[in-house]
């Protein structure tokens, strides 16, 4: 990943939050399809996690000004994998994880139907509520 590159996922990133007080759920998806995005789907699980792994490992040199957690994390990697051409879908769900007495929301990656990227699988956990699919 270049400089250039690297630079655009944190400015991303580090903007998350000024964008969901800004911009509607219903016009999200908008602002995360990249306006240029690959002309070829590209394949392989493999290449989306490699990206994955390097995303998060910017994200987290960039804390303290790029927040940490599920959604600024999802909204990233949905927005640079469909750059890359990776035909990625955003979930997001609310459920109550194992020693949590509340409901709590979590978003996530899925790629081919399965999460991606996740500690744990997030769909027996978590109900979905809503997704943002490529346009």
């Amino acid at each position: 990943m270049s400089r250039l590159s690297s630079f655009r996922v944190l400015l991303f990133a580090a903007a998350v939050p000024l964008l969901l007080r800004f911009v509607g759920i219903d016009r999200l998806q908008r602002w995360l399809e990249p306006a240029t995005p690959a002309r070829i789907p590209r394949p392989g699980r493999k290449a989306a996690e490699d990206l994955v792994r390097r995303i998060d490992g910017l994200l987290r040199l960039g804390w303290p000004v790029v927040r940490r957690g599920c959604l600024v994390r999802g909204l990233t990697l949905y927005r640079f994998l469909r750059e890359a051409g990776f035909e990625v879908t955003l979930c997001f769900g609310m459920g109550r994880p194992e020693g949590v007495d509340d409901f709590t929301g979590h978003c996530w990656v899925e790629l081919g139907g399965q999460a991606l990227a996740e500690k744990r699988e997030p769909r027996p956990i978590y109900t979905e509520t809503f997704r943002i699919r490529p346009a």
